[in-house]
């Protein structure tokens, strides 16, 4: 499924309900919901991380997680406000090795393609003026092509659709 595109405050909103019916690939069989972004709409930041993890899974909400709460604390020591960014991951359920304990697992490829369509919407709804990959998951989404993060951080990196 392709995402529509939506322009006005309730975009978001919208691209959000949509997703929440996608089926492009299996991960959405054995999770609870779908986790799309969240923030303020006209951010001016917007950070992409890999996946939601198993308290995202069941918040349905992105960066609520162990790591959310280093992410937020990172913002904190920055001086930035949570509230004033946008916040979502690249691939939109979570993917886990089944088991007593829900152990996060990276997303393949075909995964993280299947989600690109919805960043991208995310992304154009936002219109932010910086986009902030958190990984390589994250920087493969954007790019549309494999980046290795030790020798792609702390630089500029067009996205495949500017390409």
């Amino acid at each position: 499924m392709t995402p529509s595109r939506f322009a006005g405050a309730d975009a978001i909103e919208r691209l959000r309900e949509e997703a929440a019916a996608c089926r492009s690939c299996p991960l959405w069989r054995n999770v609870t919901q779908t986790v799309f972004g969240e923030g303020a709409a006209g951010a001016h930041l917007l950070f992409v991380g890999e996946q939601p993890g198993d308290r995202e899974d069941r918040a349905g909400r992105p960066f609520v997680g162990p790591a959310g709460q280093i992410f937020d604390k990172a913002l904190a020591e920055a001086g930035v406000d949570r509230s004033t960014v946008y916040v979502t991951n690249a691939v939109k359920h979570f993917k886990f090795e089944p088991g007593k304990r829900r152990l996060h697992k990276s997303p393949n490829g075909s995964e993280i393609a299947a989600c690109r369509s919805w960043l991208l919407a995310e992304i154009e709804a936002v219109n932010p003026r910086l986009v902030v990959a958190l990984g390589a998951t994250a920087a493969q989404s954007l790019t549309g092509r494999p980046l290795r993060v030790g020798a792609s951080a702390r630089r500029w990196t067009s996205t495949a659709a500017d390409a």
